[in-house]
């Protein structure tokens, strides 16, 4: 692969004079892939695709879906004869901020929504230090202030994050490698309850692995959102779910829960070689009696199942045991993992100076503004 190929600008371009490492000598070269060079993303998705866990996480195009115009996104790449590292990363440059506009060097690198990784399979210790002292390089050359990732629920998956980890709360796993009987004994006895009441109101569970019902899904998921009241941050354009549908075919599939013609519930699920993610989804109000989502939960497990997969992801609550969490609990007793972020700060006091701009722009716009306590990075909060 030509250098051209590979590296997109000059802060990227500095990295790749460096002579790659001899097999074996624990030593390791990191490639910056540009998702917008055509050849960048080429190399990128050939990568993933060596993966055996080839998570959607780590997906060019799904993580494209969170990049602003103003934003680059890269991936770090290691490549060995046995294994590697694919760490996606959204550049976000602070000057599109209308508080930070005279920053034009200053950024911040985030992971999309999810579970960002840093994934890594095959990868020692010693090749960990090696990755993470260029990636380092990479990230001040660039002009970075502060790093934030979603860490994945499975350890195995990663390289150990080179910054603060912070316990976000407890995520529900439920294991999928079991028979039909030990599926439905494993539930709390609520949900079996709930599940045949779904099925004695006539409710049935329709899989579109193509997103046939992209309206009905749209629909019913922002009816809830509204109802809700939930922040603007879960709304999405039409064109995101275009996206995964054309982009990341065999990565997502929708259920919907149907009675007398009508969705009434539906659930977006993103696949991976092993896991599934619940992802989005909602149930109209005039529904809830009917308990549609206890019947769509099962029947997801059951498809995942025979689909061969091992695990589905089933994520974590608002807020440290609401009832969001509680319901998903009631599939899968025992099987919560902590969910975990990585956070790093390159530059201290540019960090707290950019605190004081929000603060001075915000208080010129007639608002008195602080950071929110736990957030990361505050100036964004």
């Amino acid at each position: 692969m030509s250098k051209s190929a590979t590296f997109h600008d000059e802060d990227t371009a500095r990295f790749a004079s460096r002579p790659a490492a001899a097999p074996g000598s624990g030593e390791v070269h990191v490639d910056f892939l540009d998702a917008s060079d055509p050849a960048g993303r080429k190399a990128w998705l050939d990568h993933w695709k060596r993966w055996p866990g080839r998570e959607v996480w780590a997906h060019p195009d799904y993580v494209r879906l969170f990049a602003l115009e103003a934003d680059r996104v890269f991936c770090a790449t290691v490549r060995t004869s046995t294994g590697g590292v694919l760490y996606p990363v959204i550049v976000r440059p602070i000057s599109s901020e209308p508080w930070g506009k005279g920053e034009a060097r200053a950024c911040d690198l985030t992971t999309a929504y999810g579970y960002g990784g840093p994934f890594a399979w095959n990868f020692t210790e010693r090749e960990a230090m090696g990755f993470w002292s260029q990636f380092d390089s990479w990230a001040r050359a660039r002009g970075a202030m502060t790093e934030f990732a979603r860490l994945s629920l499975f350890p195995e998956q990663m390289v150990l994050f080179h910054g603060e980890i912070l316990d976000r709360g407890p995520n529900v796993v439920r294991p999928l490698v079991v028979s039909d009987d030990e599926l439905w004994a494993n539930y709390d006895g609520k949900v079996r309850k709930n599940v045949k009441r779904a099925r004695k109101e006539g409710v049935i569970v329709e899989i579109d692995p193509l997103g046939l019902r992209l309206d009905d899904f749209i629909s019913v998921y922002e009816s809830t959102m509204n109802r809700r009241e939930a922040l603007s941050q879960y709304f999405f354009l039409r064109t995101f779910f275009e996206s995964i549908i054309s982009d990341l075919p065999g990565q997502f599939f929708f259920l919907h829960a149907i009675a007398g013609g009508k969705v009434i519930a539906s659930d977006l699920i993103l696949v991976s070689v092993e896991n599934a993610y619940y992802y989005l989804g909602g149930t109209l109000a005039e529904a809830y009696s009917m308990r549609p989502n206890d019947l769509l939960q099962h029947e997801n497990f059951r498809y995942c199942r025979d689909r061969g997969l091992k695990r589905c992801i089933l994520g974590g609550g608002y807020r440290p045991d609401d009832g969001v969490l509680r319901f998903k609990r009631s599939f899968a007793p025992g099987g919560q993992r902590p969910f975990r972020i990585g956070v790093k700060t390159y530059d201290r006091g540019m960090s707290a100076r950019l605190v004081e701009r929000r603060r001075e722009w915000e208080r010129a716009q007639g608002r008195e503004w602080n950071p929110v306590e736990g957030f990361f990075p505050p100036y964004r909060s």
